[in-house]
């Protein structure tokens, strides 16, 4: 996996909107943050336009993220909101200046769509808060986004959660932790509603050997667990090296109850080592992460999780 060239002070960076519709003020806070870090954002022509849901009609939306991908002054772009859209144009896209030119990708939820996509170009881009959600972020959310983009290390050190699966079931009678449970392999994931929507067309990812990482919000659980069945029947959830779980975000009983919370549901459907409640997603507290990179995960009281760009 390639990754795009670090970002410097005075460096364009494109704002566009490609899902759900978004006000100026929204990014407000956003577009502050980038300035404080030296960058000057480049405003896409339709990115406050109304259609809808949408911010702007399919062809408006792409057409700003199309300018955005294909100048090469322009070194990241970074999407204002999520919600639903990006799956709307994602097929009228000419990545091939991309492919030549690599820049960096910054968004999570529908962006999803996204990361998927340019993965299977052997391209890292960046799981992180979009502009819309600057305002109410934590320091640590928005650091760890500036700490990727300007080539800086990341790591994390989460702590274990009662409910982690160190070991796979196979190897579920072990105890004890040893040089041998330290982990590594290619980051892929995301949003599991936008995962399961990609499955079988060109955005589809090869999972097989990686370590997935999910998140979701607003789900029922029935519905979680109908998602993971789909994964699993497709061969999605067979040779994960591990399982990171972000937070899943209000995912509620139906009025015929489940029976299950979303981590029995979770440990039932995967094999490999489960680490639960990492801090991305749906949530302030919403740390980076590099897809398409290296990860090393080291168990214990707490969790390292490290990123080799």
């Amino acid at each position: 996996m390639s990754s795009p060239p670090n970002l410097k002070p005075h460096d364009r960076v494109g704002i566009v909107s490609t899902a759900k519709r978004t006000e100026p003020h929204e990014i407000e806070q956003g577009l502050a943050v980038l300035k404080s870090w030296g960058l000057v954002p480049v405003i896409g022509q339709n990115a406050f336009n109304e259609y809808g849901f949408l911010a702007g009609t399919d062809a408006e939306r792409l057409a700003d993220l199309q300018q955005m991908l294909d100048d090469e002054n322009i070194k990241a772009i970074f999407f204002t909101k999520g919600g639903y859209g990006t799956l709307r144009i994602i097929d009228g896209i000419n990545w091939d200046k991309f492919r030549e030119n690599p820049k960096w990708l910054v968004g999570y939820s529908d962006i999803t769509l996204l990361h998927c996509h340019v993965h299977n170009f052997g391209i890292q881009s960046l799981h992180g808060v979009m502009l819309q959600g600057y305002a109410k972020a934590t320091f640590e959310s928005t650091d760890s986004i500036l700490k990727i983009l300007f080539g800086e290390g990341l790591e994390y050190k989460i702590p274990a959660g009662v409910y982690n699966r160190v070991h796979s079931r196979s190897n579920s009678s072990q105890s004890g932790l040893t040089n041998s449970d330290v982990i590594s392999g290619t980051l892929v994931g995301g949003n599991l509603s936008m995962l399961y929507a990609v499955l079988g067309s060109e955005s589809d990812i090869d999972t097989n050997g990686k370590i997935l990482f999910i998140e979701d919000i607003d789900e029922y659980r029935y519905h979680y667990d109908r998602m993971l069945m789909s994964l699993k029947r497709a061969g999605k959830l067979s040779g994960l090296k591990a399982l990171i779980v972000g937070d899943m975000t209000d995912i509620k009983e139906s009025t015929l109850p489940w029976g299950r919370d979303y981590r029995e549901i979770t440990l039932e459907h995967f094999d490999c080592p489960v680490y639960f409640d990492f801090p991305a997603g749906h949530i302030s507290d919403n740390r980076a992460l590099l897809m398409g990179s290296q990860v090393t995960i080291t168990p214990g009281e707490t969790i390292s999780i490290k990123f080799h760009q």
